[in-house]
Formats: structure tokens, C-alpha cells, sequence
């Protein structure tokens, strides 16, 4: 018999990482076996991220069922992101959007303080637009 504390902490960067991305969680109990996960997040982008997660922490996910469905009402209206180390804005696209050529977004939405696409500085605050 599964044990749900044991596979909540197994998992507990994918929860982590729900809660910071502002998922709606339904459910988190053991169903056959597994942990079920059933909640509804603001975009296509956060799920696909989710679920990156869930493949780092154990690629067959075996144990784990995860049912995220898309709601846009959800979506985070805007964002502010620090750079860090490493950045870019196509990292940083990447990250928010799941494709990378999204960057223009990011640098349009701050031509208040970035002259250019590939010069930004580590600590600056970004807004990221939905």
C-alpha cells in the first residue's frame, strides 16, 4: 500500500513548485496505489513546467498520477522576475512561456529600463507580461 506522507515528500518539489506557480490544487490523496495530484493552472506554460519537474524528481513517474487541466483565469496577471546569474531573456522566456523566441515580450514590456535584449544585468527586477 502506498504511503501518502512518504510520496508527498517524494514528490515535494513538484508540490513546492504547484504552489509557487499558483496551481489550484482539487485533490492529493492516494488512488490505486499512487499519489493523485488534480488541479487546475493559469496556462499551457505552468503545466508543461509541472511536469518538467515531475520528470526530474523520477522520469517514469510510476507512482504519481497528475491531472492538471488549463484555466486562463488563472494566469498570473503580471510578473516581476529578478535576474539572476546566467540569465537571459530567452532563458527567462523559456521559462515563463515554454518557447524561448517569446523574449520580445519580455524586453517591450521593460524598454523602460533595457536598451537592449541581450544587456540585462543580474538583480534587475523584470516585469514578465502574461
Amino acid at each position: 500500500m502506498a504511503d501518502l506522507e512518504q510520496l508527498k515528500l517524494k514528490y515535494g518539489s513538484v508540490l513546492n513548485q504547484i504552489n509557487q506557480l499558483g496551481v489550484r490544487l482539487a485533490h492529493v490523496h492516494i488512488q490505486d496505489n499512487k499519489l493523485y495530484i488534480e488541479g487546475a493552472c493559469g496556462s499551457e506554460a505552468i503545466k508543461n513546467r509541472i511536469w518538467d519537474q515531475v520528470k526530474l524528481v523520477d522520469p517514469s513517474f510510476s507512482d504519481l498520477t497528475l491531472n492538471l487541466t488549463v484555466d486562463p483565469s488563472l494566469a498570473p496577471k503580471q510578473q516581476t522576475y529578478t535576474v539572476a546569474a546566467g540569465d537571459s531573456l530567452s532563458k527567462i522566456a523559456k521559462q515563463f512561456y515554454g518557447n524561448a523566441n517569446e523574449y520580445m515580450k519580455i524586453y517591450e514590456a521593460n524598454r523602460d529600463k533595457l536598451n537592449d535584449p541581450n544587456a540585462i544585468k543580474v538583480g534587475q527586477q523584470l516585469v514578465i507580461p502574461s
